[in-house]
């Protein structure tokens, strides 16, 4: 019996091996995917400490603290390199057993209170806590004003009942002519 290759003939060589492409494509996209996750998880920095109680501090101070770079994240969050040598003199201090607050301290005057998400309430600062009590108190102002306005009700009728006597005689006026 003759194999006959004539089916070769009918279907192109394209046909034949695009489902190959296909799965080769998919497993190149799964590969490259793979990789990119192996690189992001190796940019994790990991913190090691002499002491395990130190993390939940370190994690706390670097959520409080504001990068001086990024202006709207703190340190945690950014990955610029002020911020990663902040978190290593985070660590640092720490580690020579310093309190939450004279880390704070030592920070506040090498960066400026900038470096705060929230500030303390000083004479630098009381403009900045201040300021959203006295908007909500003359918006308020404002509409009691405008809602609850007194009313003068004895001049108002004077002067209605004297703009309504001025009203008739021009009325009157009007229609004797």
């Amino acid at each position: 019996m003759k194999r006959s290759w004539s089916f070769m003939k009918k279907r192109s060589w394209l046909t034949i091996t695009r489902p190959l492409g296909l799965f080769m494509a998919r497993r190149s996209w799964l590969l490259i995917l793979l990789f990119q996750t192996n690189l992001l998880l190796a940019n994790a920095e990991v913190v090691e400490f002499s002491d395990e109680s130190l993390r939940p501090r370190y994690q706390q101070l670097v959520e409080e603290l504001r990068c001086p770079k990024c202006q709207n994240q703190n340190l945690a969050d950014s990955n610029s390199p002020i911020s990663n040598d902040l978190r290593e003199q985070v660590q640092r201090l720490l580690e020579e057993d310093l309190s939450d607050q004279e880390i704070k301290d030592y920070l506040v005057a090498r960066y400026s209170e900038f470096i705060l998400y929230r500030p303390e309430v000083n004479q630098a600062t009381w403009l900045l806590w201040g300021s959203p009590m006295v908007f909500l108190l003359i918006g308020l102002l404002i509409v009691y004003r405008l809602y609850f306005k007194p009313k003068d009700s004895v001049a108002e009728s004077q002067i209605n009942q004297q703009d309504q006597q001025r009203l008739d005689s021009l009325l009157a006026n009007k229609e004797e002519r």
